[in-house]
C-alpha cells in the first residue's frame, strides 16, 4: 500500500518535467541577459573610462584654443585690411613720375594676365565634364550629318524619279500630239 502512495500519477510526472524545463529556460534567459549586460559594459567601458574622457576633454580644449586663435587672427587681419596702407598719396619725386606711370600700366597688364590665368586654373577641374559634353555634341552632330546625307540622297533619288516621270509624260504628250496631227 505504501508503494502505491509513493508512486506518482503519470500526469504529475509530466507536470514536474514541464516545470523543470520552464525553470531551466528561465535560468538560461537570465544567464543570457547577464552575458549581454557584461558584453555591453565591456564595449562601453572604454568610452566611459575617466582616462579616455580626460584625453577627449584635452583634445577639445586644444581645438578650442586653436579656433580662438584663428578668430583673433581673423579680427586683426580684418582691422589691418580696413586701414589704408598709406595715407592718401605717396610722395614720389618728380623725376620718377614717368617711371611710375609706366609701372602702373605694366601692373594693370600683369593683373589682367593674372586674372586670365586664375580663370584658366579654376576651369581645369571642369575640363573632363566639358570634354564629355563636347564628345556628346560631336556624336549628335555626326548623327545629324548622317541623317542629312541620307535625306539628301533620298531627295536626289526622288528628283531623278520625278525627272523620269516628267520625261515619260512629255514623250507621251509628244506622241499623242503627233497622233492628233496626223
Amino acid at each position: 500500500m505504501l508503494d502505491l502512495s509513493a508512486k506518482q500519477d503519470p500526469c504529475f510526472v509530466h507536470l514536474t518535467e514541464v516545470e523543470k524545463i520552464a525553470d531551466i529556460r528561465a535560468e538560461i534567459n537570465q544567464k543570457s541577459l547577464e552575458t549581454e549586460i557584461l558584453v555591453l559594459e565591456k564595449e562601453t567601458a572604454d568610452i566611459a573610462h575617466p582616462y579616455f574622457l580626460t584625453q577627449k576633454c584635452q583634445a577639445l580644449q586644444v581645438m578650442n584654443k586653436h579656433l580662438e586663435a584663428v578668430l583673433k587672427e581673423k579680427r586683426t587681419l580684418r582691422q589691418r585690411l580696413m586701414k589704408p596702407l598709406c595715407q592718401e598719396n605717396l610722395p614720389i619725386e618728380a623725376i620718377f613720375h614717368r617711371y611710375v606711370a609706366e609701372l602702373l600700366t605694366l601692373a594693370v597688364a600683369f593683373i589682367e594676365k593674372l586674372e586670365n590665368h586664375l580663370q584658366t586654373i579654376k576651369s581645369i577641374p571642369q575640363i573632363p565634364l566639358t570634354m564629355k559634353n563636347m564628345d556628346n555634341a560631336l556624336a549628335k552632330i555626326n548623327l545629324l550629318v548622317t541623317e542629312t546625307e541620307e535625306l539628301a540622297e533620298q531627295i536626289l533619288t526622288w528628283r531623278e524619279l520625278q525627272k523620269g516621270i516628267h520625261y515619260d509624260n512629255s514623250e507621251i504628250t509628244n506622241e499623242s500630239d503627233s497622233s492628233f496631227r496626223t
